[in-house]
């Protein structure tokens, strides 16, 4: 059973305790578990990558069948989930029902992904797609951000976060926190504090890194990476902004594949592309398939987790990753 993401009530008043998220917005799945799921929870919560249920799926399931699981203050996560995984949600299924709530996120999934399939035909489970964040989305979350916080700003500022944000929730709500912090001191907010704030600013380096690691400039990227010293703080962003870009780049690439020529697909894109990015992303277009941009954005998701548990080298993991195609 499908239930879109801005169907809250619905999703509130499900009876369902098993559902599947999919899409590459982190930052809907981040707020759809945190309203609807965690939002005054005070038990258990499980996390779960997929690997780690199919290297032990007997146990898993073996687990979930017994009393202490099965109370209605647990929540399991099961995050990186592919298709591997429907024998086990098949079984949990067959099993009955339970008080324990499955939630299982993953990348976006091909209308012929039997994970997906099955979600979408069951009626006693959710699916849920989650698409990447437009400027009327953007623009709501900056209404309501400042509304609870009783603070303005100007129709300026708040186009200017939203740019800079490059659809992603996550990064807008960072920009609009240091913003609410300084507003406490200060009751005008002008673009100047905004670009003294703003890590997207200061961080011009990232970008450019993104940019050149796309448009596979390899001694660019060798020359950015040894003029910077990156933190671990820094390195999640290149991270992210990679992803960002590649998400973009993979709209082009279906473009171009559905009988766009380079330079029509790139008009296309919306939010426009700024006139002096159109060249670098035009080389990106070039120097990648629509496979391969699909593969970049599974590693980096990959690389992503690798840096979070690893924080200590995370800067040699992601100059491995830029440094090789």
């Amino acid at each position: 059973m499908i239930i879109k993401s801005f169907e809250l009530d619905k999703l509130r008043s499900s009876s369902s305790n098993v559902h599947l998220i999919h899409g590459n917005n982190e930052g809907v799945k981040e707020d759809i578990i945190n309203n609807i799921y965690l939002k005054e929870f005070n038990g258990e919560l499980l996390k779960y990558d997929e690997y780690e249920v199919l290297n032990n799926g007997d146990e898993f399931i073996s687990s979930l069948l017994t009393d202490s699981l099965f109370s209605t203050n647990k929540i399991i996560i099961i995050s990186r989930a592919t298709d591997k995984i429907v024998d086990v949600i098949n079984d949990i299924l067959e099993r009955g029902k339970s008080e324990t709530k499955i939630i299982i996120k993953c990348h976006s999934l091909e209308k012929k992904s039997k994970l997906r399939k099955l979600f979408e035909k069951e009626g006693n489970i959710i699916c849920t797609p989650v698409y990447e964040d437009d400027n009327r989305s953007l623009n709501s979350i900056i209404q309501i951000f400042l509304k609870e916080n009783k603070f303005n700003l100007s129709q300026e500022i708040k186009n200017i976060l939203i740019e800079r944000s490059k659809g992603d929730r996550i990064n807008l709500r960072n920009e609009l926190i240091k913003l609410k912090n300084l507003s406490l001191s200060k009751k005008i907010l002008s673009i100047d504090d905004v670009d003294k704030l703003s890590n997207l600013a200061e961080n011009y380096s990232v970008f450019e890194l993104s940019d050149n690691y796309l448009a596979k400039n390899s001694k660019k990227v060798s020359n950015i990476l040894n003029e910077n010293n990156y933190s671990s703080e820094d390195c999640i962003l290149i991270i992210r902004t990679i992803l960002s870009k590649s998400k973009r780049l993979l709209k082009i690439r279906n473009e171009i594949d559905n009988n766009s020529d380079i330079d029509q697909a790139i008009s296309s894109i919306k939010p426009p592309i700024f006139w002096k990015e159109k060249d670098i992303v035009k080389k990106q277009a070039q120097s990648w398939t629509t496979n391969e941009v699909k593969e970049i954005i599974f590693k980096i998701s990959d690389l992503e987790a690798l840096v979070k548990k690893n924080t200590a080298n995370s800067i040699l993991f992601v100059s491995n990753f830029v440094s090789n195609y």
